[in-house]
Order: structure tokens, then sequence, then C-alpha cells
């Protein structure tokens, strides 16, 4: 039986934790430096209660503290335990044989990406190098408004994480092809829905094509995507189209391997 003040100290914990969480989402990479009075108008939270919890995290390595502006980042250690999370991810060693089976079908570049709460991040990369294959697992931020990794996660999600994400991009035209309309996207996202997969067609760089797929988790739920990208020359559309199957027959073997199962 627990006692009343061990009840009363996890609660009283559980609200702690819950009120440094809501300081550590205030940071995003369009608010990457903070200062207190930020994070206090962001959060809501007493300012005598944002110093105390800036400072904890601080000490222990989640915050960095720029001195001469009085403003606070996110701190290494967030790296740290990002790299741990993606280096012990079930997703990149199932994955694996899907992605080099999918390069070596399409000749074209395989990029595998997951949602960082702002942007896909792209985690395994296939490419063919000069005169081998060559493997790159890094960080690497992608919008999501404008890239078939993004749209294929995005199209899956409710409404709030889509007008959040309009809301903190912005939907800056990155090329002339880039939707910036809330409306069009969603429209697109409504096709990416009935198709199972989505396509960038310059959306997001001038001269490449991509086509792309979501992964789902052993509950369903999309949480990372797969992609084939080209220059136009090498993908004209037709090719685009052909590849959709492809890709998406992937993803899906993927989220399989995860413990998916369609049939439920």
């Amino acid at each position: 039986m627990v006692k009343k003040n061990d009840a009363g100290g996890n609660e009283a914990g559980a609200k702690l934790f819950t009120k440094m969480m809501t300081v550590l989402n205030c940071f995003t990479r369009a608010r990457g430096q903070l200062s207190i009075s930020e994070i206090v108008e962001t959060t809501g939270l007493p300012r005598t209660t944002v110093h105390r919890i800036v400072a904890s995290l601080r000490d222990v390595g989640m915050l960095d503290q720029d001195g001469r502006r009085q403003t606070y980042r996110l701190g290494l250690k967030m790296f740290y335990f990002g790299s741990v999370v993606i280096a012990n991810l079930d997703l990149t060693g199932n994955s694996r044989p899907h992605i080099l089976s999918l390069h070596q079908l399409t000749g074209e570049a395989v990029h595998l990406h997951i949602f960082d709460g702002s942007h896909m991040v792209c985690i395994e990369r296939e490419e063919m190098g000069e005169n081998r294959l060559t493997t790159l697992t890094t960080i690497e931020g992608a919008p999501t408004y404008c890239t078939s990794v993004g749209k294929a996660f995005l199209a899956y999600q409710d409404d709030k994480l889509v007008n959040r994400i309009a809301k903190e991009e912005g939907l800056e035209a990155r090329t002339e092809k880039t939707i910036t309309d809330l409306s069009a996207l969603k429209k697109e996202l409504e096709t990416v829905r009935t198709n199972g997969y989505a396509i960038d067609d310059e959306e997001n760089e001038l001269g490449i094509r991509c086509v792309g797929a979501p992964i789902r988790d052993s509950r369903g739920q999309v949480f990372a995507s797969i992609s084939v990208s080209g220059t136009t020359e090498r993908m004209p559309m037709p090719r685009v189209l052909g590849l959709a199957s492809a890709v998406a027959n992937t993803a899906d073997e993927i989220s399989k391997s995860l413990g998916w199962n369609p049939n439920l």
C-alpha cells in the first residue's frame, strides 16, 4: 500500500517533470535560443518556476546558457540522448535489408526519415558513389510540407499537428512549385492518403523529384517514412509514378517487420 506522503511526493515529482518538459518543448528549430522572459511567455509558468527549472536543466547539461545574450539553448546532452535513441531504434536494423533492396531495384538514392517534432530527420541513406555503394547515417532536417517523406508522414497525422507545422514553418516557398497555402496542402495530404504515397515534384529543390511512403509502428501509427529520389532527368514523372508502388511496398514491409499487422 502506498503511503499518503509517498503518493503526494510521486504526484509532485510528476508535475515537476511535466513542467520541465513544457520548458524544453519551447525550443524549436525556428526558436533555438530563448530568454527567461520568452520561456515564461510561451509556457505561462511563473517566472520563479522557470528560473528554477532552467537552472536545473542547465546544471545537468540539457540546456546551455549564452551569458552574453542571457539566452538559453538545448544542450549537447540532448544531442547525446537523441543519438542513443537513433542508434537503438528497431527501425534502423529492421529496415536495412529493405533499403538495400529498394536501392538496388531503382538505382536511385533511398532515404529513411523519422519525425523529430518539427522536421523529418534522415537516419539512413543509400546512394551510389563513383565506384561503390556508400552508406551514410546522419542527422539531417527536411521540411515536412514540401518533401515526399514529410507529406507521407503528415498525411496520417491530425489537423492540430498539420496546423502547427504550417504556423511554425510559414509554408515558405522553397521553389516556385512549393505548396504555400494550408488548404491546398491539406488537399494534397488527402491525395497522399488515397494513393498511399507522396510525391515531391521539385517542391523542395529544383531539379529533384522524390516519391515517399509512410512507415507504421506496431500500433499502426505513422512515425517515419522512406523515399526514392533523383534528378528530374533520371526521374521523369512517368517513372516516379512507376516507382511509387515499389516504395509503398517497401514501406509496408518495414512496417510489418516492426510488428504492424495490416489486417487488424
